[in-house]
């Protein structure tokens, strides 16, 4: 084990692109601390602009500057190369947008923990970057991270919870799910690729006008997911008219197992066009998602919403969804 001084180990700094090397090391930090703690420690956007950084371009107008902090190697020299250095203990990586803002996530190897890893990464951030503009995501809501938020002049400001429904291939008793019917003149089918992109972005565009994060995803983000290994077309299920016109959609995918922890659906993405809602399709097709996954065999389905989405929440415990972790947003608290 290295000595515990990580403010005297080197910081890597990228900006944009990710050579193959970090990109490497990040992926592997992040499976070792999603298999510590059950939660993963960056968000699917954060390793998608890494990775499409790293392959010479962007999502959209995305960046990225990712902070890398290793470990010295065996020698116990404090200030090794970092090409030499063995380990990476700790990564922190701002996703950015045009106007400036940026999310930090901040991840630290389970070996490298209460040494003052993130701690050192967060002064470097305000000291090569800043916090103007800055939030940050604390997936699982540790108490360390909310010390470090606290330390910093952080404060949360968002709730974003994590719901679950077992299901009979878990042991549970079958879920009573409602029998919602589609709307007249409303049929399903699966998203062809090569085919629905382009028609699906407008659909999602206008679906979440009021939800900067889902609602600017770009061609580039809808290629970087549908080259993830997860990505099954059979799943993403589309509302249409009888002339074809998209009306909307429920998009699920599958996290596959990892370590001790069984395979999970997740309810990724409803959306409903303007033209649509109000009809009681978004119910249905919530339910035909969650049906499609029971039907994969999955022991359980989850999904993502703001706590603060009352009338979400209230219809995902009718349907036997309950809290089962939170994800927490903080930013810089104002001052007096």
């Amino acid at each position: 084990m290295s000595p515990a001084h990580p403010e005297n180990w080197p910081v890597l700094t990228a900006k944009g692109a990710v050579d193959e090397q970090l990109w490497s090391d990040v992926v592997g930090l992040a499976a070792a601390a999603e298999e510590s703690d059950g939660n993963p420690p960056l968000s699917e956007q954060t390793l998608v602009t890494l990775r499409s950084a790293g392959a010479g371009g962007t999502a959209g107008a995305i960046t990225a500057l990712t902070l890398a902090l290793y470990a010295p190697d065996e020698s116990g020299d404090e200030q090794p190369d970092p090409a030499t250095a063995q380990d990476l203990a700790g990564v922190a990586v701002v996703v950015e947008d045009p106007d400036g803002t940026g999310v930090l996530e901040i991840a630290v190897h389970p070996s490298y923990r209460n040494q003052g890893v993130a701690d050192k990464l967060v002064a470097e951030l305000r000291e090569r970057r800043g916090f103007a503009g800055l939030k940050a995501w604390s997936h699982g809501d540790h108490e360390a991270a909310a010390d470090l938020a606290a330390r910093y002049g952080f404060g949360a400001v968002r709730e974003l919870w994590k719901m679950r429904l077992a299901t009979a291939a878990a042991g549970a008793a079958d879920v009573a799910l409602p029998e919602v019917a589609l709307p007249a003149g409303v049929t399903l089918r699966t998203f062809i690729p090569g085919q629905d992109e382009d028609t699906w972005l407008a659909a999602n565009k206008a679906a979440f006008a009021h939800h900067p994060e889902q609602g600017n995803m770009t061609r580039a983000d809808l290629d970087a997911r549908m080259a993830e290994p997860w990505f099954d077309p059979a799943g993403f299920l589309l509302a249409v008219d009888s002339s074809d016109r998209l009306l909307g959609f429920h998009w699920t995918k599958v996290h596959p197992r990892h370590g001790e922890h069984p395979a999970i659906g997740e309810v990724y993405v409803v959306g409903v066009s303007p033209a649509a809602q109000g009809t009681g399709l978004g119910k249905a097709l919530t339910v035909a998602g969650i049906r499609y996954l029971q039907e994969a065999g999955l022991h359980a389905v989850m999904l993502y919403v703001d706590a603060d989405n009352i009338p979400a929440v209230s219809l995902y415990r009718r349907l036997g969804f309950t809290r089962w972790d939170v994800d927490v947003m903080y930013a810089p608290l104002e001052g007096p």
